[in-house]
């Protein structure tokens, strides 16, 4: 098989992006004699899963919103989530589960009908409900989960958050992201205004007593900075500020990395801390606030070259409640309690979100036999991302130009509102350029989605759907056909 030179020096390229060294305390959980957990544990649980000293019923919302084995670690991320919480005593009738459900029997992966979050980990997929799956896990069933509203379900299970004024709501998302929009399998994406605007009408029908929300997405915090409002017992807690991307984590090249059969990231940073955390302390005595500060840590290194600022958002003072009240807590764990060290080892790397798809190409590239239609395959795919890529990056800038001048252009795409201020004034003009470049230019895809601040600040300043239309048709003469570019499935807003 011929491999062309451009093609050689951009799979080289890659090496570069899991390099980085990390180096964190290791775990030093504190035992205590079986005799005083009684003390963290005063009524015991009933028969029914509930607890003495616990009123109300505990709800979890997970979701992947991903597909494609080369995201192998959103599923597996949602998976170890639901392991944690039927642990914890959740049940099953009370947790919901969005996976697309595409990659434990897909044939790259290397353990058929099992997925694991970390190097040689327990399988996390069993038993994990299949309530939306495929072209069911959509923005509106989310948000119909959320409210409580069967009749807007479309497929799936029927499964809902039929919650009441005692009761408390854990959400944890793992996807790609950008400012002020997270992905799904399917389109259109999720934007951030509608989702603060689900949250306040669930507040509104007073059927929660509190909600917890965390979420691990590249420019996360985008989606609750200057949106969501004190008011609603709602704490947020992301992976990221708004303006920085999240990190992959277990990838290929890291040590400790996944086991060599492996070509894909297993895990994200953000999520493999604060559910490793979870998996080994007594939850009842662990409050949101510590496994915040010990997530932040090992999310983050000292010039976060390779990690990110973990954020948290809403209503504060909620973080002195316990983790038990959200996600129940795993009885072998009641002799562990929390102490401020006791963050797990971090891998000596981190690969960023947007990359964890080249990385899978290229190790899959490197790892087959010369002249295989594998080798050939990969080769395609890595190339069909990286033109994809160019082809945005470009007809961005151009456009941004072409509205601007060469010499605002770029400083006009470019500009961050002050910390406190939402991404855009009109989500609306957001939505309809973001159509309209992708009338012309095709899919922004996942990896497009890191330019939406440069479309909100387009909006911003005042620009029209016709202008956009005619600079957006100057700058892409023709979209390309390739998948990641292709409008099959509709526009993403």
């Amino acid at each position: 098989m011929t491999v062309f030179p451009a093609a050689v020096a951009a799979l080289l390229a890659l090496s570069t992006l899991v390099a980085g060294g990390r180096d964190f305390a290791g775990d030093n959980g504190l035992r205590l004699p079986s005799e005083a957990s009684r003390f963290f544990r005063p009524g015991g649980a009933d028969e029914d899963g509930t607890d003495g000293d616990f009123i109300g019923t505990r709800w979890a919302v997970l979701v992947a919103g991903s597909n494609g084995y080369w995201n192998y670690r959103h599923q597996a991320d949602i998976c170890h989530a639901y392991q944690l919480m039927k642990q914890g005593g959740l049940k099953d009738e009370n947790i919901i589960v969005f996976m697309y459900d595409d990659i434990a029997n897909n044939e790259e992966n290397p353990r058929p009908g099992i997925i694991i979050n970390k190097p040689y980990g327990d399988d996390v997929y069993e038993g994990v409900p299949k309530d939306y799956t495929g072209e069911d896990v959509t923005v509106d069933n989310f948000f119909a989960v959320i409210l409580g509203n069967k009749t807007a379900l479309k497929g799936g299970s029927g499964k809902v958050v039929d919650s009441g004024p005692n009761d408390h709501i854990f959400i944890y998302y793992s996807d790609h992201g950008g400012p002020g929009v997270l992905g799904m399998p399917t389109y259109p994406y999720l934007y951030a205004n509608d989702l603060i605007e689900v949250l306040k009408k669930k507040h509104a029908s007073d059927t929660y007593k509190s909600l917890v929300f965390y979420l691990e997405a590249c420019e996360s915090g985008s989606i609750f900075e200057g949106l969501l409002p004190e008011g609603l017992n709602i704490y947020a807690t992301t992976a990221s500020n708004a303006e920085e991307s999240s990190w992959g984590t277990y990838c290929p090249g890291e040590i400790p990395g996944p086991p060599p059969e492996y070509e894909t990231c297993l895990g994200d940073l953000y999520s493999v801390a604060w559910m490793e955390d979870s998996d080994v302390h007594n939850l009842r005595t662990e409050t949101l606030r510590q496994q915040y500060e010990l997530v932040k840590k090992r999310t983050a290194n000292d010039n976060f070259a390779y990690g990110s600022h973990v954020m948290q958002y809403g209503e504060i003072s909620l973080n002195k409640e316990n983790l038990f009240l959200y996600i129940g807590t795993n009885p072998a764990n009641d002799n562990y309690t929390f102490v401020d060290d006791n963050s797990l080892r971090l891998p000596s790397k981190a690969v960023n979100q947007r990359d964890a798809d080249l990385i899978h190409f290229w190790d899959k590239f490197r790892k087959a036999r010369e002249g295989s239609p594998r080798k050939a395959e990969a080769q395609k795919q890595f190339l069909e991302a990286l033109s994809h890529r160019t082809h945005i990056d470009r007809a961005i800038k151009l456009i941004g130009r072409l509205l601007f001048g060469i010499k605002e252009g770029s400083k006009v795409l470019k500009t961050v509102r002050p910390a406190g201020q939402p991404l855009v004034d009109d989500w609306d003009c957001l939505k309809t350029l973001v159509r309209t470049f992708e009338a012309q230019c095709g899919s922004l895809s996942q990896y497009g989605m890191k330019h939406m601040r440069s479309m909100a600040n387009i909006c911003n300043a005042g620009i029209r759907k016709e202008e956009m239309a005619e600079a957006s048709a100057q700058a892409c003469v023709t979209i390309p056909d390739g998948p990641w570019s292709s409008l099959a499935k509709g526009f993403s807003a």
